[in-house]
């Protein structure tokens, strides 16, 4: 259903927020009352580990996190940010994302985090989108000066209120957190650390996040801490993960996997998360045992890294329990770099920032190789609908849909007014992930690529088969296949490599292992490295735009 009014008043039906409960789907509190609970029963637990570039690692202790969300909470609220108000977050994996976040939910106001990768000229859009109250960001960050970014758009944003800076540097006209954090009145303190059961709904829109636009524009999708929840408890549940583990992704906590993996679900079992602002591979294994981690989940691309430095530096790490990787497809020789390096098989996850966590493989159950196969099992909270003109098969894959509590309340375009709203009734509507899928034979999935990325005309070249056959090419260091052509029915191998094959050579090394002609790239081109985004994700909507210039 589509419609114009203001998106943040969007919630769930009476009816089917009350038949999500009775499930055990959706409950009545937020992650602000996780974080009170663990804060009086286990005050001194360790519940976040920070390593920055800047002061190295420190331990924050329950009883502090709660004392600096408890300010964070005053900050805002002294700025007069209530229910309803929408405060952006574009700042590094830093603690004050968590902070801001559940300090939100303390007030019922909207937390929307982008990824620092972002510039001006998209950040503008999204603003504009949006409108909020409050932009909180940092002075500057690998090399780029957010702030300044913020400044030179904030005459066409009339709706920000309050530019809030996190790590010093504040200009004139803007608030530094951290100071001002320390700085609240001991009566404002007070109000805010009582909790307002009216302001902490769990049903109501409570995140906004953007997608990452890798096969088309990004869009807004907007999330209740319920949705939330009916994800990350059953992460939880089939992992076995308990108040002992620690947690890590180095995704951002501006992304939907990076909220629930480094705030969401640690919350709510009462573990620790383990936070790191920068990504350094070859350093990646060694920083896991440091930090005694025992839950691991990433794109494949950062589970490699992890994986390799492990093998290289002969390292084991004794608490590690358990490792997924999360994407529509896990190159098999992922499964072997895991199992080698690490010691451990590989799961697999699938979602997207519409539904959070949405499938996953077990370790315990399923074939050793299976991540490499199968995204694994739909959660129990979500339905799935297969769509296809006949059986679903590589050349005939299905659409899939689906609706459940772990699935947005609503998405809108990044520009125009009109919202889509999936909870609306007694049951949510069914939902096209733009996903195509083949039963995998033991209750799940297998992903057979993007439709927005398919090629082929009457009949699809199974792209995820065609990728794992060509890594195993002793010359393609990374590689992505893509369409191209009048309706992008042609396949085109675009690779990374420091000795380039041929297209001939290519396509003999893929009749040497027995590939389909018909599937193989008729197309060949050479690029100094994929452009990849902060999830890992190749950016093939950006891939095929390029192919089109070069054609011109």
């Amino acid at each position: 259903m589509e419609i114009t009014k203001r998106w943040a008043d969007v919630r769930p039906s009476a009816d089917l927020a009350g038949r999500y409960r009775q499930l055990g789907f959706w409950r009545d509190a937020t992650p602000a009352a996780d974080l009170r609970r663990w804060a009086s029963e286990t005050p001194d637990a360790v519940a976040l580990t920070v390593r920055t570039l800047a002061t190295g690692s420190q331990r924050m202790t329950y009883r502090e996190y709660a004392d600096r969300v408890d300010r964070v909470t005053a900050v805002l609220a002294e700025l007069g940010i209530g229910p309803g108000d929408i405060v952006v977050l574009q700042l590094p994996n830093w603690w004050q994302v968590n902070a801001v976040v559940l300090a939100c939910a303390r007030l019922g106001a909207i937390a929307a985090p982008f990824v620092t990768t972002i510039r001006a000229r998209e950040l503008e859009l999204m603003l504009a989108r949006l409108e909020p109250v409050a932009y909180v960001t940092t002075e500057a960050w690998d090399d780029y000066g957010h702030s300044a970014a913020l400044a030179s758009i904030a005459d066409r944003l009339p709706a920000i209120k309050h530019r809030i800076i996190v790590g010093g540097g504040a200009a004139a006209g803007e608030i530094d957190l951290d100071q001002r954090s320390e700085q609240v009145s001991a009566t404002t303190l007070r109000i805010t650390q009582r909790p307002d059961e009216a302001a902490e709904d769990p049903d109501r829109v409570s995140i906004v996040l953007f997608t990452s636009g890798t096969t088309g524009v990004p869009k807004a999708v907007l999330h209740s801490f319920n949705t939330f929840y009916a994800s990350h408890r059953p992460t939880g549940t089939r992992a076995g993960l308990s108040s002992r583990d620690v947690l890590f992704t180095p995704h951002a906590v501006g992304h939907v996997l990076g909220l629930h993996m480094l705030n969401m679900l640690p919350l709510y079992l009462g573990a620790q998360a383990f936070i790191s602002d920068t990504w350094i591979p070859e350093a990646s294994a060694n920083l896991l045992a440091e930090h005694g981690v025992t839950y691991v989940i990433a794109a494949p691309v950062f589970i490699e890294a992890i994986a390799k430095a492990a093998r290289r530096q002969h390292l084991r790490l004794p608490r590690l329990r358990h490792v997924c990787a999360t994407a529509t497809t896990v190159p098999s020789n992922l499964v072997d770099a895991v199992r080698d390096g690490l010691g451990h098989v590989l799961e697999a996850g699938w979602g997207m920032t519409e539904t959070g966590g949405a499938f996953m493989t077990s370790g315990d159950v399923d074939p050793p190789d299976w991540a490499a196969r199968s995204v694994g099992r739909p959660f129990e909270c979500m339905e799935v609908e297969l769509r296809s003109g006949g059986e679903a098969s590589p050349h005939n894959p299905a659409r899939l849909f689906v609706r459940g509590a772990n699935v947005c309340l609503a998405t809108m375009p990044r520009d125009g007014a009109a919202v889509t709203v999936l909870a609306d009734g007694e049951d949510c509507a069914w939902y096209d992930t733009g996903d195509l899928v083949i039963p995998d034979g033991r209750g799940g999935l297998r992903m057979a690529g993007r439709a927005a990325d398919r090629i082929g005309a009457s009949l699809m070249i199974p792209v995820a088969d065609v990728e794992d056959a060509l890594r195993g090419h002793p010359d393609i260091d990374d590689l992505a296949l893509v369409g191209y052509g009048p309706a992008n029915e042609l396949p085109c191998a675009v690779i990374v490599s420091q000795a380039p094959p041929t297209l001939e050579e290519v396509r003999d090394y893929l009749d040497g292992i027995g590939m389909t002609a018909w599937y193989q790239p008729q197309r060949l081109e050479v690029v100094d490295q994929l452009p990849r985004n902060s999830t890992g994700k190749v950016d093939k909507h950006g891939l095929r735009t390029w192919l089109a210039t070069l054609d011109r």
